[in-house]
């Protein structure tokens, strides 16, 4: 079991930045690719970015790449999420979520929010113009 909870979230002026956390508990960290979503009411969830285990490799949706940036500190079992020149179509629900896939998996069902093991509560993300 995993529990991961989101931080870091707010309301910003278009073209500003935000970071995300995500604290990770009660497993090793080091053994979940992490992924992150986001999600507009009737919507589905989108895929923005994933890092690999050893954050030896991290991969983006199309809409924010360029922009944002995935990394992690094993060491303190915290994934982040930095995200800069954030634009209106950005606001969402930023969710974290764990992988225990291989790295074969890992390379097929990155996007796939159906193949993520454990998910945190999420955290609201508003960009204003």
């Amino acid at each position: 079991q995993v529990q991961l909870v989101e931080s870091g979230g707010g309301a910003v002026q278009a073209g500003d930045s935000l970071r995300l956390s995500c604290a990770a508990s009660g497993s090793t960290f080091g053994f979940y690719a992490m992924g992150w979503f986001r999600q507009v009411p009737g919507k589905e969830r989108e895929f923005v970015a994933v890092i690999s285990w050893s954050a030896g490799n991290s991969l983006y949706g199309d809409s924010v790449k360029g922009r944002f940036t995935a990394s992690r500190d094993n060491a303190k079992n915290t994934a982040y999420l930095q995200m800069n020149s954030l634009k209106p179509d950005d606001t969402a629900v930023y969710y974290c979520a764990a992988f225990k896939g291989t790295i074969w998996t890992y390379y097929r069902d990155y996007g796939a929010s159906s193949r993520y093991d454990y998910w945190g509560q999420g955290t609201q993300v508003t960009v204003s113009s």
